[in-house]
């Protein structure tokens, strides 16, 4: 099986996804748009980790171990740190339903919670993107200009 189709058609999705649990509408309707879009976002982002999970698994051997090189250094803690801030953002999220749909519930510091969690990591991800160009354009079938 060739994962690469796979990986490129799943980052695509959690970015459509990522983009659209941004947009706002206002009333219960905009609260059920974005608790699916924000579910559906957080399930690709599952799938991007668990294909990713070897990838994750010896680069955090490699860190303990003291032998990670300096070009994935910065990759690798990017990567878990968004891990951390997106766990927290996706569990924050969940947590805030209860006291969004019932009124009489005033702890909104989950739903806070969240939304500075998701505007942290949509920064990371903008970080991760341009950290991954290389592979971007690789997968793209970009090719490097030879400067002559």
């Amino acid at each position: 099986m060739n994962k690469k189709p796979t990986k490129i058609i799943v980052d695509i999705i959690m970015t459509i996804f990522l983009i659209l649990s941004f947009v706002r509408w206002d009333g219960t309707g905009g609260a059920i748009y974005h608790i699916i879009v924000g579910s559906a976002c957080a399930l690709f982002f599952s799938i991007h980790i668990c294909i990713h999970r070897k990838w994750i698994a010896a680069t955090t051997k490699s860190c303990f171990a003291g032998k990670l090189k300096k070009a994935v250094q910065g990759k690798y803690i990017i990567d878990i740190i968004l891990l951390v801030v997106w766990g927290i953002s996706i569990i924050t999220g969940f947590i805030a339903l209860g006291p969004f749909f019932n009124e009489a519930a005033d702890d909104f510091a989950w739903g806070r919670l969240h939304g500075i969690t998701a505007r942290v990591g949509l920064v990371l991800i903008i970080i991760h993107v341009i950290q991954h160009i290389p592979q971007i354009k690789s997968y793209l079938g970009i090719k490097k200009r030879v400067v002559s």
